[in-house]
């Protein structure tokens, strides 16, 4: 058994990592908010210890090192605003800890590098939860591409609208500086996947790019892919909406629906069993999506040149 401690206990993301630790047989130690609306702990760690303040969490951390191996904390789960990843890692590899940090890892690319080398300096590791990778679809996917000794280019079009209500220009995740952005907010896990399954990046061209949308097509090695994410609730489809729906995704390869509706259940459980099997996804892979997504982020938003290159939803 394990001893975890968790950043950012009271955040959207935290308990799907607090049912991680839970199901893979683990106990958690202490967990850290500002906000103290936590109760979710009850259902997992009644006696794990709280605190508002990151400095005597960090004070606590630093005791259990002390005491040894079996009562220091061996993983801190970083659930934070993205803004505040970097810090919370380094401070999770400056106790002793290796990291489990929710996507993305880092804003800035280069953040990366000094990470690497804290790894190197402390022996500890950096996990990131890149969970599509796990899913049953896409690995299957993953298996019938590698298994094709006549494998084509593939066109790809990828669509993901979640409604967001008026709290979200006025929180962290509205904020380009503190999220990130759209795409790196809520998009970085499908950035990704799509890197994942194609390969490089070859070429990549924005055609829309604002707080609510952004769109654009990527040539990746394998794939061409035209995308849009949103958190505009008009662009759902018109069915969603009278199903009173907030969100709509899809992935369409070469025209065909690729359905992977089910299976997200236990993904970040299956991210942990895989770290703790000696596994895990680290800063390497990490790096290309945070690359792309930097890229789009700073790109010049360009008219497409032919319709077949735009979006269907993008603005004209």
């Amino acid at each position: 058994m394990k001893n975890f401690a968790l950043i950012g206990v009271a955040g959207f993301v935290a308990p799907r990592h607090l049912r991680a630790i839970h199901d893979t047989g683990n106990t958690l130690l202490a967990a850290v908010d500002p906000h103290d609306s936590v109760g979710v702990i009850d259902g997992f760690f009644p006696e794990s210890s709280f605190f508002t303040e990151i400095e005597r969490f960090d004070r606590f951390l630093e005791k259990r090192r002390r005491r040894g191996e079996g009562d220091r904390v061996h993983y801190v789960s970083v659930c934070s605003p993205n803004y505040l990843h970097d810090a919370h890692i380094r401070l999770a590899l400056r106790v002793g800890a290796h990291a489990i940090c929710e996507k993305p890892l880092v804003i800035s690319p280069w953040n990366l590098d000094a990470l690497e080398e804290l790894e190197a300096e402390t022996n500890s590791r950096v996990y990131t939860v890149l969970q599509l990778r796990l899913h049953p679809t896409i690995q299957r996917l993953k298996q019938e591409f590698a298994a094709d000794s006549h494998r084509r280019r593939v066109d790809i079009s990828l669509t993901y609208v979640t409604r967001r209500g008026v709290w979200y220009d006025h929180s962290w995740k509205g904020s380009e500086e503190k999220s990130g952005g759209l795409t790196m907010n809520i998009g970085i896990h499908f950035f990704d996947m799509l890197h994942w399954l194609f390969g490089d990046v070859k070429k990549n061209v924005v055609h829309q790019y604002d707080k609510k949308k952004a769109a654009g097509v990527i040539d990746f090695e394998w794939a061409r892919v035209r995308w849009l994410l949103s958190v505009d609730g008009e662009d759902l489809p018109a069915a969603c909406r009278e199903q009173g729906r907030a969100a709509f995704r899809s992935i369409t390869i070469d025209g065909e629906e690729l359905d992977f509706t089910d299976g997200f259940t236990d993904l970040h459980t299956r991210v942990y069993e895989d770290v703790l099997a000696g596994g895990g996804f680290g800063i390497r892979d990490a790096r290309p999506s945070i690359e792309l997504v930097h890229q789009i982020r700073h790109a010049e938003v360009v008219s497409p040149k032919h319709q077949l290159d735009v979006h269907p939803l993008v603005a004209h």
